[in-house]
């Protein structure tokens, strides 16, 4: 799946009886050979220019890191070494179907003499792939559906979903391995996970519960070289063994955009009984209340709330804590960037909490009912949250106390777009108040994406 290419040196003399080239000839051009092979692997080379050509939606400077390292380059052998390891990288990112390099001498007026332009050429994948399975066995039949966003919004995201149906659901198990890697700008962390998990899922009266345990190789690397020291401190390798249950209660009539119901989700997380680095006990939980309204409207309220406890003295990782802010949850603030940070790059917190206040009414002046129109609603909203650090060696009222202060809160209107019953758009302008220093706002108008919001 691609190549690099470079401007090759001249070409050599085939060998043969009938191109009359003596032994002596065939000598002479052998040592130039080596000659010229010794100037690739010694004469210094200068790296100008690197261009990504081929770009859609995928943000250029999302892809700095992965081809950063080819200016770096000393010699041409070294230059398309670095060239082909940065291809790997980015055909790593799942974003790209194809990904070619050509190596070129640099020309232009700032041109050097031994200087070196380098060109990637990718194919993006395609906005939406999607699967179908179905399975039989044990006198069961089940129906499978995925579909796969990737590179959402040019920034590597990539958003799944599956639908599953049977002719019978009482108890369903899982187990699979995962490898999974993931950027995180906000913190300049790079996390690789590889693992098993395995978990059951069963009804009981009206909630449905999940029963899961998963152990997991853990690898942190900074993302840039600015990271802050805090973030260097989190690199390296962790096993987390960890098992959890997932509480639902869901009477709601829609997952996405309802009319009516309520959700209640509580889940507990323990690390570190079964092995492993990770120690902790985590708790968090859901709530959503939806009621009709005036002229088909809807009035929806939400509170979500978490705590992770230390387990053993050991400190909780980077990747274990709770973060805040962004489209999906506390609107008119930056991904993830609310609370505890060091030069700029957010840690998470051990405990948060967010609340938000919706009104949904169906779009203005439309003409008739069933279309199109019925996919969109305008909403205004009132977000709040908080998310901070604790002194476990104080009591609960202190932590309280810490939750209440400095809260962020933001207010606006905007546009939705559900997508079928499964995930949602939202298009918005937002107004944050209550910002804190160090806390980084989107003043004006923020896109979101996701399948969960506040």
């Amino acid at each position: 799946m691609g190549t690099v290419h470079a401007r090759s040196l001249d070409p050599l003399p085939m060998r043969g009886r009938d191109l009359g080239v003596s032994t002596e000839d065939l000598e002479t051009v052998e040592a130039e050979q080596e000659t010229k092979k010794e100037i690739l692997e010694n004469k210094d080379v200068v790296v100008q220019h690197v261009n990504i050509e081929g770009l859609g939606r995928t943000k250029e400077d999302y892809l700095g890191y992965e081809i950063s390292d080819v200016f770096n380059a000393k010699n041409l052998v070294d230059v398309m070494r670095k060239s082909h390891e940065a291809r790997q990288r980015l055909l790593r990112l799942g974003i790209f179907k194809e990904v070619e390099v050509l190596i070129d001498i640099s020309e232009g007026d700032d041109a050097l003499p031994n200087g070196l332009d380098v060109t990637f050429e990718v194919t993006e994948l395609k906005r939406i792939t999607g699967s179908y399975n179905t399975m039989v066995g044990n006198n069961e039949g089940s129906m499978v559906l995925g579909i796969k966003f990737p590179n959402i919004i040019g920034r590597g995201e990539k958003l799944t979903f599956q639908f599953s149906t049977g002719l019978k659901r009482l108890h369903m198990a899982y187990l699979s391995l995962n490898l999974m890697t993931g950027q995180f700008p906000w913190s300049s962390l790079k996390e690789t996970d590889r693992g098993v998990s395995t978990e059951l899922n069963f009804p009981l009266w009206m909630t449905d519960h999940t029963l899961k345990w998963e152990g997991v190789w853990r690898e942190l690397s900074c993302l840039a070289r600015s990271a802050s020291f805090a973030v260097r401190e989190e690199s390296g390798h962790t096993l987390k063994s960890a098992l959890s249950h997932t509480m639902v209660l869901d009477t709601r009539n829609s997952t996405i955009l309802p009319r009516k119901g309520a959700l209640l989700r509580i889940n507990q997380e323990l690390a570190g009984y079964t092995g492993g680095d990770a120690s902790f006990l985590k708790e968090d939980f859901e709530l959503q209340l939806n009621r009709p309204f005036l002229w088909g409207s809807v009035l929806s309220a939400s509170l979500w709330g978490g705590m992770i406890f230390p387990v053993g003295g050991r400190p909780i990782s980077i990747a274990d804590r709770f973060y805040l802010g962004g489209p999906t949850s506390v609107r008119g603030f930056g991904m993830y960037s609310i609370g505890p940070q060091n030069e700029g790059d957010f840690l998470g917190g051990d405990a948060y909490w967010a609340g938000g206040l919706h009104l949904y009414t169906p779009l203005p002046f439309r003409s008739t009912r069933g279309g199109l129109a019925d996919l969109f609603r305008t909403h205004f909203f009132l977000n709040a949250g908080n998310l901070c650090n604790l002194d476990y060696g104080e009591g609960p009222h202190a932590h309280l106390q810490k939750l209440a202060e400095c809260i962020r809160w933001s207010y606006g209107a905007g546009i939705i777009l559900r997508l079928g019953n499964i995930a949602r758009l939202e298009l918005n302008y937002c107004i944050p108040m209550g910002v804190q220093s160090g806390d980084r706002i989107c003043d004006g108008v923020q896109f979101g994406a996701g399948i969960r919001f506040l």
